[in-house]
């Protein structure tokens, strides 16, 4: 069983994949060559699943930051004799700076360590577990390191110390003296491909200097954001850079699988996919925190995705993966017992299969707002925009399963029908720049069905806020949407009302849950991290400056040591909940980041 808290992982990404390593220097999640692809180390989700960890025998403390600017992990480990000081990251392709980050990736870990102080005993181990851990490759020792042989893929280890093999793991303990280095490598490669000479160990230091520039190459194009929050916004700006997939522009919900929403239970769900909803929000996020390029990667894969479907009967999927693949069947895996045993661990997602109508306002919102950086639009995207466009005006009368994908009856969710008029109002505001023809005044006239449909159906009068659903009494934090999208002002008394309903009905010690009540599933959850964000945002644009700036504070103090967020929060434990690190908390901060500075300074 894996039982170290979520919250004690750091995050390394190559635009490509994803490693988590712990505090123990053992990186305990990896796969390659993309986020989606089985595993290459998982004792995340169980101890027999592969690992490789680098770090002295006995320890005293253990610190850790990014390297500024970067997602380059250093961890300082203070023993009784000494201190040694590991810096972890993935490569880029070498001189690869800007934009082009992830481009051509080497798919290549790189682990160097520096001793600062005294004299320290280290060891090195890895023991490789592809494919979620079935395979248990032979390991073959070679000049400078290893190589595996067995399964569909190869991994040649670099390491400048003799390693010790036993069943299907390696292992070498040595010593290091105060100005003492010594780098280690790994390189993914296909069974097919030449096997690949272990990198030199006195070049690791120097590739990890070459991924620093990268990430700060990155960061200068981008950085353009002033406010207060600056430092939070940038960071989180960085990690929602880190979750996507560069070579087709998609955006990963996050980089890990079944990570559990409550210790024991069964909403374990695999998140390593490009949600349009989830994406489409991450570049709201980017616009605010970098005023990125990334929406022209993003357009273009949603196009190769999700082109020539939406003006089919079948409503545009809301996931994809991320290579715009659209069959992603959903599986458990049973020979993994799960973090701290919360089975079923699954990979796939039959979420995709559901109708969640919110997803066409969510995508047009942030393509509006990115219209200006993408310049003339093209006779294909504009009718891209049409198709959207009229699929929200043709479906929003129908029940959906909502955004936050309940296993239930369909309803007529609310914060759908929101987001369907959110599709048609942003298009309305993009027809001067695309062929509409007639569309214009069916648009005008389903945007305002819509409205009128909210308002007269949506609305609780027993708890004077705005309902989960039509007609139902229960409440959704998705309500604190309105505002944000614009629909209501955050005055308005409903929305007013409906903040106070959500603040007394559902929070947790102050921060915000997603709803109560039966949604097909078994078991609680924590606190919703994007939810808690969206209610700093309304009190903020309602003028409750110190409310927003309190509850904000107390949110972003839920992330761990490095500022990483995972989906959910437990207030009873202090433990962060679900999969990590999560885009749409990352987003969250963002946003309400950016929502407090602007109330901050109003006049």
């Amino acid at each position: 069983m894996s039982d170290k808290p979520i919250g004690s992982y750091g995050f390394l990404s190559d635009c490509n994949s994803a490693a988590l390593v712990g505090r123990d220097g053992s990186i305990d999640w990896l796969c390659m060559p993309r986020f989606d692809r089985p595993s290459v180390f998982g004792r995340l989700l169980d101890r027999d699943a592969g690992y490789c960890q680098l770090a002295p025998t006995s320890t005293s403390s253990v610190n850790r930051r990014y390297v500024p600017g970067s997602l380059v992990l250093e961890t300082t480990f203070e023993t009784p004799t000494g201190v040694v000081m590991i810096t972890d990251a993935l490569a880029f392709k070498k001189g690869q700076r800007g934009h082009d980050l992830g481009l051509d990736a080497p798919h290549k870990l790189l682990r160097w360590a520096t001793c600062t102080e005294g004299k320290v005993e280290m060891c090195f181990e890895i023991a490789p577990r592809p494919e979620y851990g079935l395979g248990r490759p032979f390991l073959k020792l070679t000049d400078g390191g290893l190589v595996t042989v067995g399964g569909p893929n190869r991994l040649t280890i670099g390491s400048p110390v003799q390693l010790a093999l036993t069943d299907s793991a390696a292992a070498a303990v040595f010593e290091m003296e105060e100005g003492g280095e010594i780098g280690f490598s790994m390189r993914w490669g296909l069974l097919d491909q030449p096997v690949a000479p272990p990198t030199p160990p006195e070049e690791v230091g120097a590739l990890i200097d070459d991924v620093v520039a990268g990430w700060r190459s990155w960061e200068e194009e981008h950085d353009i954001y002033e406010g207060p929050n600056h430092d939070l916004i940038k960071f989180s700006s960085r990690v929602l850079k880190g979750l996507t997939y560069r070579p087709t522009g998609a955006i990963v919900a996050a980089p890990t699988t079944s990570l559990p929403e409550v210790v024991g239970g069964q909403r374990n769900w695999d998140y390593r996919y490009s949600w349009i909803r989830d994406a489409s929000l991450t570049l709201e996020a980017l616009w605010v925190g970098t005023c990125s390029d990334e929406v022209h990667n993003f357009v273009d894969w949603m196009m190769g995705a999700a082109g020539g479907h939406v003006h089919t009967d079948k409503p545009l999927q809301i996931m994809y993966g991320i290579g715009g693949e659209r069959d992603l069947f959903e599986r458990e895996l049973s020979h993994l017992r799960g973090w701290r045993d919360s089975a079923p661990v699954r990979i796939g997602n039959g979420a995709a299969e559901q109708t969640q109508l919110d997803i066409y306002g969510e995508f047009l919102n942030a393509f509006c707002l990115y219209a200006e950086k993408l310049g003339d639009i093209d006779e294909v995207l504009g009718h891209f925009i049409i198709d959207m466009a009229d699929a929200a005006a043709r479906h929003w009368m129908d029940t959906d399963a909502g955004m936050w994908e309940m296993r239930a009856e369909p309803r007529h969710h609310v914060s759908s029908k929101i987001m369907c008029w959110v599709a048609l109002d942003r298009a309305l505001k993009l027809a001067p720049a695309i062929d509409s023809g007639d569309r214009v005044e069916v648009w005008e006239r389903e945007r305002d069905s819509i409205r009128e449909a909210i308002l007269t159906q949506g609305f609780s009068d027993k708890k004077q806020a705005f309902a989960q659903s039509f007609g139902s009494d229960e409440l959704d934090a998705s309500a604190l949407l309105i505002p944000l999208v614009g629909f209501l002002d955050a005055h308005d008394p409903r929305m007013l009302s409906t903040i106070d309903a959500i603040a007394e009905e559902l929070t947790r010690n102050g921060m915000v849950i997603r709803y109560r009540g039966d949604d097909g599933l078994e078991g609680e959850e924590g606190t919703f991290m994007i939810c808690s964000f969206w209610m700093v945002s309304c009190l903020a644009l309602a003028g409750r400056v110190d409310g927003a700036e309190e509850l904000f504070e107390s949110v972003v103090a839920s992330a761990n040591d490095l500022g990483l967020l995972a989906e959910e929060f437990d207030p009873r434990s202090g433990e962060l909940l679900g999969n990590y690190p999560q885009a749409f908390s990352h987003v969250g901060l963002i946003m309400a980041a950016y929502h407090l500075d602007q109330a901050r300074t109003a006049p």
